[in-house]
């Protein structure tokens, strides 16, 4: 979990009007961009990968890991993008788009978001987007495509991995609101990613490892998906996920 002084330090190291370009006057591409995912071990490596501003002109201002924390961040530091994700304790990506909409529609100095998350279902995609960010790139994006779209997020253009823009445009190609599946909205945000893991096929420790947590934890999450389903076992559970076109 991020410490409070991270925040306090990076809205110190924020100046007022954040420069153009860096200091050396390169004409260089330059951007200020807040990290926020609840998983440290994800952020370190981030950071690591876009985070060394002479050579990629990202400079990383701040990191949160849950709601409360991404918006005292992004509020203290003005960023030009923030890399949202989805799952976040205190009510998720779309909680943060929420409070920080008055940031996303400053005309001079817009904050704007892009979706980095290890979900490609069409509901988070669609819930981000009419959140207000401007695009949704999955984790398994590479570093040099992650650099690339967070400039053009700067820039203004939408931004989105393969396959997923489709969601995107049928979801705003149609005026009907998307029908309501009380079952699925039993199941916690990370219940839905394990249960779609387990319906592709992916063993146990290799959910563990895609989502940063224990074997033990995702054991628990699959029992609870069962239970809330009233399913017997992973196979009733696969089935029951692509019949509603989850995997």
């Amino acid at each position: 979990m991020s410490e409070p002084t991270e925040a306090s330090a990076a809205a110190e190291a924020a100046p007022g009007d954040a420069p153009a370009e860096p200091a050396g006057g390169t004409g260089r591409r330059h951007v200020r961009v807040v990290l926020v995912d609840d998983h440290r071990m994800f952020r370190t490596g981030v950071q690591a990968e876009i985070g060394q501003t002479e050579q990629t002109g990202v400079e990383v201002v701040g990191e949160a890991a849950d709601v409360d924390q991404a918006v005292t961040v992004i509020t203290a530091t003005r960023p030009e993008v923030v890399l949202l994700d989805v799952h976040l304790p205190g009510g998720g990506g779309v909680e943060v788009l929420r409070r920080c909409l008055s940031l996303m529609g400053d005309a001079e100095r817009p904050v704007r978001f892009l979706a980095l998350s290890v979900s490609d279902a069409a509901e988070d995609v669609i819930g981000v987007i009419r959140g207000g960010a401007r695009g949704y790139v999955t984790k398994t994006i590479t570093g040099a495509d992650l650099i690339d779209s967070i400039f053009r997020v700067q820039e203004g253009d939408a931004v989105f991995s393969p396959r997923l823009a489709g969601f995107v445009l049928d979801a705003f190609a149609s005026t009907d609101a998307p029908p309501v599946d009380e079952d699925l909205d039993r199941l916690t945000q990370r219940e839905r990613e394990v249960l779609r893991l387990i319906a592709r096929g992916y063993a146990y420790k290799e959910i563990a490892k895609q989502l940063f947590i224990s074997v033990k934890t995702v054991e628990s999450h699959v029992s609870a998906v069962l239970r809330k389903l009233q399913l017997s076992n992973r196979h009733e559970l696969t089935r029951w996920a692509t019949a509603r076109r989850l995997v």
